[in-house]
């Protein structure tokens, strides 16, 4: 399975956020523009998913859903709470393993520290690597058996600005 981790976009500041919910922030116009030529750029690498599974903070799914669209694959995004804040691996990996056994290509879309804490559990066998995600960044990975622990090669991580380059 290829295994692909993308941070959500640059999003409203918390204590700029009317609400005061984290759950409601949602991206601000620069993370749109930034996330769809960030799609645009999967786009061109031919990436595509057979899951898109997002985390259900407003943005998060908003990112997911662009990436979605540019990609013309509405159908395959669905939400994981196992993604949210707090998030829980163990379900996660779960919810993947037993509901999608089959799938080949998979994008999880969510936040930090989640996403680098995910990556190295599934790389190094612990949380203790230190990844950095940057808003829009896209990680790769390639796992024999999806399971808790050291089972997944880190094939590459990009930064917004290197996908950026390639539109």
């Amino acid at each position: 399975m290829d295994l692909y981790l993308m941070r959500h976009g640059i999003a409203e500041a918390p204590e700029i956020h009317a609400s005061g919910d984290d759950r409601d922030r949602r991206l601000t116009k620069k993370g749109v523009r930034r996330v769809r030529q960030i799609a645009q750029a999967m786009k061109e690498m031919a990436l595509e998913f057979d899951l898109i599974l997002s985390s259900p903070f407003r943005r998060a799914r908003e990112t997911a859903e662009i990436v979605a669209e540019v990609l013309a694959a509405e159908s395959r995004l669905k939400f994981s709470d196992h993604l949210a804040v707090p998030p829980d691996n163990l379900k996660l990996l779960r919810q993947i393993t037993t509901h999608h056994p089959a799938l080949e290509r998979v994008l999880l879309v969510g936040h930090e520290p989640h996403l680098s804490e995910l990556t190295s559990l599934l790389v190094a066998g612990s949380p203790d690597l230190r990844i950095t995600f940057r808003k829009g960044g896209l990680c790769r990975l390639s796992v024999e058996s999806l399971h808790a622990g050291r089972c997944a090669t880190l094939e590459w991580l990009l930064t917004p600005k290197q996908m950026l380059m390639m539109t």
